[in-house]
């Protein structure tokens, strides 16, 4: 008698296969909802808040030493609320560079390109963008921008600063013609009219140049 013929096909039913099937049903079905839950956990987390309002305008003071009268100014083609600043009296070069109110540093460091421009050689190369710079958040979606600055940041990123302490020095840095102080107030992701002391500075669009003078109150109480 011939024993069990094999023909090559399972002799027993394939329940293993449908049984694997439903775990990889399982497991995808599981990653998908972690991703969903991820994304909205993101959603919470960082969009929620870029969309509420900006809370209240701190009192932003200028960014120079207390009791000292800048030109602020601004011309054709410098962008709608950039803020540049002179000293009406001395030289710019090296002046101290202060904050405008208390925050955290965002940024530290270089915005596009150095360039050649120095006490020494003030008719140097010119660079591009910003040069030495910083950006400091204040809170309530506000932040203050610092550029053109004449070496390396005196502050890091995520260091807490205090209204008056200096964060740098007057330079020519970056795309910058002559020694002076870049310096931009932003609401959120926009640009916005500078106020100093709770005063509006008066600097607004670029299509026309256009001077003011601002005495500081940058005053750090004894």
């Amino acid at each position: 008698m011939l024993g069990p013929v094999t023909t090559g096909r399972p002799t027993t039913p394939r329940t293993h296969r449908r049984v694997r099937s439903r775990r990889t049903r399982i497991v995808l079905v599981s990653g998908a909802v972690a991703v969903v839950l991820a994304v909205a956990v993101l959603v919470v987390a960082v969009v929620v808040p870029l969309l509420r309002p900006a809370g209240p305008r701190p009192l932003f003071q200028l960014p120079v030493a207390c009791g000292e009268t800048w030109q602020l100014g601004t011309y054709p083609g410098h962008d709608d609320y950039d803020v540049d600043m002179f000293p009406t009296e001395g030289r710019a070069w090296g002046r101290p560079v202060l904050v405008s109110y208390a925050g955290e540093v965002t940024v530290a460091g270089i915005n596009g390109s150095l360039g050649g421009r120095t006490p020494e050689d003030p008719d140097g190369s010119r660079g591009r963008g910003g040069g030495y710079w910083v950006k400091i958040d204040h809170g309530g979606k506000w932040e203050t921008q610092y550029l053109h600055l004449l070496e390396p940041p005196l502050v890091r990123v995520g260091q807490r600063v205090a209204q008056g302490e200096q964060i740098g020095r007057v330079g020519s840095t970056g795309n910058s013609g002559a020694p002076h102080l870049h310096y931009e107030q932003r609401r959120g992701w926009e640009k916005v009219e500078a106020h100093f002391d709770g005063v509006p500075s008066g600097i607004t669009h670029d299509d026309t140049e256009y001077t003011v003078k601002r005495k500081s109150n940058n005053c750090v109480p004894e």
